[in-house]
């Protein structure tokens, strides 16, 4: 029998030798088709295989697949695995410790203020406000008297008067309350009275003349009010009041004050300026027009002839604990904002290898995975101590108005409030760890 040698020839010919010509036999051309399917050595138009793709594929997704599976661990199965130092841990329980005592400290010279500006205040209710009770000291519900009004013209100049009676005599005051005048002479109280243009009512026929549009007058009442009273004291100024027509009226001045209340072993006095307020509410023009009193503190700079030597080591203490905490945050801060970001460049890396390896997207639940909201929710409160931090700062070298000590505390108290939820998160990580063993 005759052997024919061409049928001798391997079925898959070598990749070194394997070329692609235009000039072949179809039968080489299926030897080339066959090649393109071998892994290249270099020869010049050789396709890759198949299977060294799939296996770099696979290798991509055993790096990516650890790199996910070690993302998506708790800290303390982070430590469990590599014995990755919590950092992040670390700081938070140093941060919660700096920022709850910070929070004591302020509380306690919160409720300080608060309560020096209320006994301030009933005080000067006392000294200014006429017809005011002693049952009136207390908010209770229901209240036990209504509110303090006047009903007569003659009880609203008289209120007037009462005021500036006080005024004149505040030195006869028990507390140390002063002028706020260099010289300690009375200052002009403010009287401002806000009026419709036009106002008259013709009850008798029906009728009446109104343009709503409110107009201001503000005159200063001198010491010399007390005198004749200020009835007679505006009509000099020809300054005659429509009841119909006023809306409301402000009797303002100011009065400075220290308190040796707040010296201790290591603090010193706090000088305070109050902005009364004696308000004069005629809007719903029903024949009743309440009283209220308000004063509003201002914590001064004093100048005291015995410094307090040790008042300066509460001072630097208190900086130095605002300045911890505000370093910490920052550290923080920086901690899980690192954290976040290479969160999303492993959600990027993910996503392309999906579009690789699958063709398709990864999914938006996918995509959520990667954004970690404890991080975002620490980030958030870092921010809020930071500022309050800061405020505390300014509010204790007595830069600030009183509008700040509200600011200060809810900046504060919601950061402090985050803080302890984040480490409560940390407490449930110690729990699950352990229930696995």
């Amino acid at each position: 029998a005759v052997i024919d040698e061409s049928r001798m020839r391997p079925i898959r010919p070598s990749i070194a030798t394997q070329r692609t010509s235009d000039s072949s036999s179809s039968e080489n051309n299926d030897m080339v088709t066959e090649t393109k399917n071998n892994p290249p050595d270099g020869t010049e138009g050789i396709v890759e295989s198949p299977v060294l793709q799939d296996t770099r594929i696979t290798d991509m997704e055993e790096r990516l697949r650890r790199k996910l599976q070690f993302f998506f661990m708790n800290p303390i199965e982070k430590w469990e695995a590599k014995r990755r130092f919590p950092y992040k841990f670390v700081v938070q329980v140093i941060k919660i410790v700096l920022v709850t005592l910070q929070l004591c400290l302020f509380a306690h010279s919160r409720y300080t203020h608060v309560n020096y500006t209320w006994d301030n205040t009933v005080t000067f209710s006392h000294l200014f406000l006429r017809g005011w009770d002693i049952t009136m000291e207390v908010n209770n519900y229901p209240p036990e008297t209504g509110p303090l009004s006047v009903y007569v013209m003659d009880e609203f100049f008289r209120t007037i008067d009462y005021a500036a009676a006080g005024y004149k005599n505040l030195p006869q005051a028990i507390g140390p309350y002063s002028y706020p005048t260099e010289d300690n002479t009375m200052a002009p109280m403010s009287l401002c009275l806000y009026r419709y243009k036009d106002g008259t009512i013709f009850g008798f026929n029906e009728s009446y003349v109104f343009n709503p549009e409110i107009d201001t007058l503000c005159v200063n009442l001198y010491q010399n009010v007390t005198v004749n009273g200020s009835q007679a004291y505006l009509h000099e100024k020809d300054i005659h009041i429509n009841f119909s027509a006023l809306v409301k009226a402000e009797l303002r001045f100011a009065i400075k004050t220290v308190n040796f209340k707040a010296a201790g072993p290591i603090t010193a006095p706090d000088c305070y300026r109050f902005d009364i307020l004696i308000f004069f509410n005629n809007q719903d023009h029903d024949g009743q027009m309440t009283l209220r009193l308000e004063a509003e503190p201002t914590r001064l700079v004093c100048h005291g002839d015995v410094e307090l030597s040790n008042s300066q080591i509460d001072d630097a203490l208190r900086s130095l604990l605002n300045y911890l905490v505000i370093i910490i945050c920052l550290v923080s801060f920086g901690l899980c904002t690192r954290a976040i970001f290479r969160a999303q460049l492993l959600r990027f890396t993910t996503c392309d290898f999906f579009k690789q390896a699958y063709g398709k997207e990864l999914s938006s639940e996918g995509k959520w995975e990667f954004v970690n909201m404890w991080y975002i929710m620490i980030v958030f409160n870092d921010v809020l101590l930071i500022i309050g931090s800061a405020l505390k700062e300014e509010i204790e070298r007595k830069h600030f108005i009183a509008d700040d000590w509200n600011v200060c505390s809810l900046l504060l108290g919601v950061g402090n409030s985050l803080v302890w939820f984040g480490v409560l998160r940390y407490l449930g990580f110690f729990k699950t760890s352990t229930s696995s063993y």
